[in-house]
């Protein structure tokens, strides 16, 4: 094999590595930046499996590090950037996160690795065995790496550099103080949250219970049909579960909703009802603010919030206000706000996931979720001028259609520049090779 064919097969191993690696990161990336939040809370059940959960102060700075990162890697091994720190960089990354999900595969300590967000879950072992397949490619790209194709030259590389960080680190500030631009958790604008809560039929997880007795010494299992009830020496021991099969978990398992009865002088909680099947059946509009914790809520927005509340009593439209905040804290602040919310407890991480902000707000009609918005975002008192039948707030949205608006949006504010960007290298090639020519005849 002579050199010539040798540099082509090299070349485009490399070039084929280096796409996959790119869009791979870039992809990763992305998808945590759509959700800084989340990405924050997957950090801090690591830090708390780990036993590290002192360290979770630390855990959006972290989110917000590695998810640029990821995208910033893939961007520049996409487009040839930085290409000999940058395949060292992505060697290193590759050799730590496949030692990592190694032992993620093994001790299972969480279900999900979280490498692709709520966009794309896989399992340990799949994620294992992709990080596998990427570090043997970021080993070509390392020992290749001039083989590496750049986009641009080094007249605008760097401020190619420059634009993809600045760009990332845009969109995930987006993301964090309005709700995620691209909703992959089941509570997004659409979902029919009671269907969520069930199974198809035929498709649910199938378990067999059995009921051990013991008599003389020895164990024999029964069914719930035929086990001795009536015969007093058999000793009941334990109940068995075996898992037939597997199955369909439903997408939504931990929505419940407690209304907290509060007592004539308002300062004491006497007692709670379950009002999930209320608000979930209720044809009318329904209004749940969330706020996961209310000693951490954001109060820049409250008096939207109480706007909403207003609004919601003078048209007879059911108003929550949801909370996984402690008894005392609830009145507490309920008394320094001076409001008179209907509070309802719910668990801390449903209500995270519906909403990334706090406080947000979500509109309900029939369990169906017809908006959301985030504290930054919550309607204004001139907008709600009207019956919300009467206006788009209160209408459907189209999901699917605004999220490829959104995407287009998105692909263009960062191709385009960096096409501008080519133009104005191409521009510098060319005047280069302009005057040279002349040089050339003289």
């Amino acid at each position: 094999m002579n050199k010539s064919t040798k540099d082509r097969i090299i070349k485009i191993g490399v070039e084929l590595s280096r796409i996959i690696l790119g869009c791979t990161f870039i992809f990763s990336g992305f998808v945590k930046a759509v959700d800084p939040m989340g990405t924050d809370y997957k950090i801090e059940d690591y830090l708390s499996t780990f036993g590290f959960s002192d360290l979770s102060f630390l855990a959006l700075p972290a989110s917000f590090l590695l998810c640029g990162f990821e995208f910033v890697l893939g961007a520049f091994m996409l487009m040839g950037i930085y290409r000999k720190i940058n395949s060292r960089f992505m060697l290193f990354t590759m050799c730590f996160m496949t030692a990592l999900t190694l032992y993620l595969a093994i001790a299972n300590p969480v279900e999900d690795c979280g490498c692709f967000g709520d966009a794309l879950k896989i399992t340990n072992w799949q994620t294992f065995y992709k990080n596998i397949v990427l570090l043997l490619l970021s080993l070509v790209t390392f020992r290749y790496h001039q083989y590496i194709t750049n986009f641009f030259t080094g007249k605008t590389y760097w401020l190619a550099a420059l634009f993809i960080v600045a760009f990332i680190g845009l969109f995930m500030l987006r993301n964090y103080y309005f709700d995620p631009i691209f909703d992959f958790r089941p509570y997004k604008i659409g979902a029919n949250i009671p269907q969520l809560m069930t199974v198809p039929e035929g498709k649910g997880r199938v378990e067999e219970m059995s009921l051990v007795y013991s008599k003389d010494g020895k164990e024999k299992a029964f069914t719930e049909q035929n086990y001795p009830w009536q015969d007093s020496t058999w000793t009941f021991v334990r109940l068995d579960t075996k898992v037939i099969r597997e199955g369909e978990l439903p997408k939504i398992k931990d929505f419940e909703l407690n209304e907290l009865l509060i007592d004539n002088d308002k300062n004491m909680i006497v007692g709670e009802e379950d009002v999930t099947q209320k608000v979930l059946t209720d044809t009318g509009y329904v209004f749940l603010m969330i706020t996961p914790s209310l000693s951490e809520i954001r109060k820049d927005h409250l008096s939207e919030f109480e706007d909403i509340a207003n609004y919601a009593s003078d048209l007879n439209y059911a108003f929550y206000c949801l909370t996984a905040s402690v008894s005392d804290d609830i009145l507490a602040w309920r008394n320094e706000e001076v409001v008179d919310y209907v509070f309802c407890r719910a668990d801390e991480r449903a209500l995270k996931t519906v909403i990334r902000t706090n406080p947000g707000l979500l509109l309900l009609k029939g369990g169906v979720v017809y908006n959301k918005w985030s504290d930054i975002s919550v309607p204004s008192e001139s907008e709600l001028n009207a019956p919300l039948e009467k206006l788009s707030l209160g209408k459907p949205v189209d999901r699917e259609e605004k999220d490829m608006y959104n995407l287009i949006y998105i692909s263009a504010i960062f191709v385009l520049p960096l096409l501008c960007l080519k133009g104005l290298d191409f521009l510098f090639f060319w005047r280069k090779r302009h005057k040279a020519e002349p040089n050339k005849t003289s």
